[in-house]
């Protein structure tokens, strides 16, 4: 399949999967995250998570090995999104990004309204069912959030 294009310049998106019932999507990530010159949040957010959100998604898992680097601005869509799910039990979670970019992630504290690093960046999701991965995902982040 192709990567979907959301109004990024640099950064591209894959959904694997979403399960409507469940509340959840896995989407897949790759390219340059660039908040800084292109406002990628603000296209993520807007074109992308509010549409799902608006069908019952509120959990978000972002596989990001595919992101090469990220560009920071300020945390304000961030601070959006993360209000707009916490209200219902949600979550994002980022799985498998690179160092340097949860590096980057975290100088910016964007990683406040994320659930990023630790075992979420061991995960093996390749090898799991969508409904496998989202109870592996789901049970991390409820022993962080619990």
């Amino acid at each position: 399949p192709q990567w979907d294009h959301f109004g990024s310049q640099t950064l591209f998106l894959k959904v694997l999967f979403a399960n409507y019932e469940e509340g959840y999507a896995i989407i897949e990530l790759m390219g340059e995250w660039n908040d800084l010159l292109y406002n990628d949040i603000m296209f993520l957010k807007r074109e992308f998570a509010d549409e799902l959100m608006q069908e019952g998604i509120n959990k978000f898992i972002f596989i990001g090995e595919n992101v090469l680097n990220f560009h920071c601005s300020d945390d304000c869509y961030y601070e959006e999104w993360f209000e707009d799910i916490s209200d219902e039990d949600g979550w994002i979670a980022f799985l498998n990004f690179r160092d340097h970019v949860l590096e980057d992630f975290s100088r910016a504290y964007i990683d406040q309204y994320l659930l990023v690093g630790g075992n979420l960046q061991e995960i093996r999701w390749r090898t799991m069912h969508p409904n496998q991965l989202y109870e592996s995902v789901k049970a991390m982040v409820m022993k962080r959030i619990g």
